[in-house]
């Protein structure tokens, strides 16, 4: 649009060094009275031509972006048919108001307006035939960029092609899996627990959903209205990727100052392994993820591991059935390790997982919606995309979406959703269609739709309250005893996962802590109570003890009298605290407890529970001046 008038088409031109309006375009838009100029046109059939004059500042409007432009007016007016009159001519001045950056490679121009991008097709964009009986005129400048851009177009074809030929001839013929690019894809339904089941969206048992398999049919028949409205925004295969909208999200690679390029050579890989990369090589290119790419400066190398898709039920040693996630097959990942040392991070705020886990649990439905690869759904920045080129046996390529391992796809990741999913949580269909608006898909086999419990963040949540995963506290049971510091170290950290759900967890690992008895076991049995979500309208209890060694603290509540647990907290004293008196060793778990559970006591009626009585005495004492007693960490 030009002036507040649509105008069908213009040429973008890198050889023009001016923009140029035909005279007759000009008296049809009404832009006011031209300015007059002594330059001349140089047009390319070698011909010279002097401009009408030159109108200044007209608002040109592409998509939602205006841009202040200077025409010079021609006074020319050719005789061509409709379909091929291309009457504007946006040249060198025009590209850089937009601040336009053009990649050739791959077929894409991006303008800039403020902080927004808009990215257009090149070659879908440009396409003109040109006919000899077309006269002389502006148009004519585009007879070179039409050749140019068919060659280009064929050449950039061929050398794709000639890629995924070496990737095909490169080994023995692949697995099914590659034998299935080109098809429907047959989708592998796994076994699933009793509480859940697959339906269909569609017929011939076509698009496949996971829904609770205790719904009533009124229930399950409304659920599937929703899911069939909604079906675009879940996803079967890569191919179903459209990415998201760059104005909602887009990620970049902002790097430290003096960061050097790192390059690193590839990794072997057996052949397996490799049959495993040429594969995902093979899918991500099909479906424009990743793109070859020969002279970046930095390379990171590949690695595969397992990875967990879909959930099953498995027995125990106890014969108890528990969910678990399945291995269900090799995930490619690139180790971006030392390109995140050079990386400025991202610090923006992650959410608690006490606080998500409080925030969705106590509930009798719930829905599990994940996103099909969510990385891969949000754009790199075009200047970023060679930071993240990978090199593999089959060549070396970069993402033009955001993989696995970066440092701050996290933070990029958080900030989506929170734009994606802020304002439509009151229903799933809302939601649904949110995804949709931002073409953000959702991976079906990962989605469970109105299940009455499932797994957070690594605890089973339902309309009681908050439970461990038993399937975590069996890898925990089958941990060996370690016989190292580092051992130690990281059988802490696991157990230290559930220390909330734990009572009296210090006292219990205080002989690992103090590397005493290394063959220290994790013991877990189902006297552990199943900590629930808090009730902020009624008043906590906070209980608190101490030993020589080591203090602890529950917070809990009380419903029509009857007490539950929210939070178990300890910890082991250092060796300075251990020399405390018995009563400043009270006081201190008090001090500990509050400091603890801080967050949810704020701004609520509490209760503290102590089995030391002199601590009253002290807490009603305005001050005492021989010791700070609410500051013992300073000692």
């Amino acid at each position: 649009m030009i002036g507040g008038k649509v105008v069908e088409k213009a040429l973008l031109n890198l050889g023009a060094s001016v923009n140029l309006l035909p005279y007759s375009i000009y008296k049809q838009l009404g832009l006011g009275e031209l300015k007059p100029t002594s330059i001349t046109v140089s047009l390319a059939n070698r011909s010279v031509k002097i401009p009408r004059g030159i109108i200044e500042d007209v608002l040109v409007q592409v998509d939602n972006f205006y841009y202040p432009v200077d025409f010079v007016v021609l006074d020319t007016d050719p005789i061509v048919k409709e379909a091929n009159y291309v009457p504007i001519i946006l040249g060198r001045p025009f590209l850089a108001t937009s601040n336009a950056i053009i990649n050739c490679r791959n077929g894409l121009m991006q303008l800039t307006f403020g902080n927004m991008t808009l990215e257009l097709n090149i070659f879908y964009m440009s396409k003109k035939l040109i006919t000899s009986e077309e006269k002389e005129g502006p148009e004519e400048v585009c007879i070179i960029d039409t050749l140019v851009e068919e060659h280009c177009n064929q050449n950039r074809q061929d050398k794709l092609n000639e890629s995924l030929g070496d990737l095909e001839e490169g080994l023995p013929e692949p697995s099914d899996v590659l034998a299935t690019l080109q098809e429907t894809p047959k989708l592998n339904l796994k076994p699933l627990p009793m509480e859940l089941k697959y339906t269909y969206l569609e017929e011939n048992k076509q698009c496949p959903v996971i829904i609770s398999s205790s719904l009533t049919t009124p229930q399950e028949i409304s659920l599937l209205e929703v899911l069939k409205r909604c079906k675009k925004a879940i996803g079967w295969q890569t191919s179903d990727l459209k990415g998201i909208i760059p104005l909602v999200c887009t990620h970049h690679i902002y790097m430290e100052e003096e960061a050097k390029p790192i390059r690193q050579p590839q990794r072997r890989l057996n052949p397996h392994l490799q049959e495993v990369v040429r594969a995902e090589v093979l899918k991500l290119l099909q479906a424009g993820i990743i793109y070859p790419i020969s002279d970046s400066p930095w390379v990171s190398p590949t690695q595969v591991v397992q990875k967990k898709s879909g959930i099953t039920m498995v027995q125990n040693e106890k014969g108890e059935e528990i969910t678990t996630r399945l291995t269900s097959g090799w995930k490619v990942c690139i180790d971006y390790i030392k390109l995140n040392v050079v990386i400025r991070k991202d610090h923006f705020p992650l959410p608690f997982i006490n606080q998500v886990l409080e925030r969705v649990s106590g509930h009798a439905f719930y829905c599990f919606l994940d996103g099909y690869s969510g990385y891969f759904q949000i754009e790199i920045d075009f200047e970023d995309q060679e930071k993240t080129t990978f090199t593999c046996p089959f060549g070396t390529y970069g993402y033009r979406r955001m993989p696995f391992g970066l440092c701050n796809a996290p933070a990029t990741f958080q900030r989506c959703m929170l734009s994606t999913f802020e304002e439509c949580l009151v229903n799933l269909e809302a939601v649904l269609n949110k995804c949709i608006e931002k073409d953000l898909v959702l991976n079906w086999e990962k989605c469970h739709f109105m299940v009455h419990q499932g797994i957070v963040l690594g605890h089973i949540i339902f309309e009681k309250g908050i439970e461990v995963d038993k399937a975590k506290v069996e890898l925990i049971v089958k941990l060996s005893s370690p016989t190292t510091v580092k051992g130690v170290r990281q059988f802490l950290g696991h157990a230290g996962f559930y220390r909330r759900f734990i009572k009296d967890f210090s006292k219990l690992s205080k002989p690992l802590c103090e590397l005493l008895a290394k063959d220290a076991k994790f013991i877990w049995d189902e006297r552990s109570q199943i900590v629930r979500a808090p009730n902020w309208q009624l008043p906590f209890e906070v209980m608190c003890d101490a030993s020589d060694f080591t203090i602890g603290a529950v917070l809990g509540q009380r419903e029509d009298g009857k007490p539950y647990v929210i939070y178990y907290a300890s910890k082991t004293l250092n060796e300075a605290q251990r020399n405390y008196t018995t009563i400043e060793k009270e006081l201190l778990v008090v001090v500990f407890a509050l400091d603890k559970f801080c967050a949810y006591l704020v701004g609520s009626f509490i209760i503290v529970f102590t089995d030391h009585s002199a601590l009253k005495y002290l807490l009603t004492k305005q001050e005492n001046e021989e010791i700070n007693l609410l500051e013992p960490q300073k000692a």
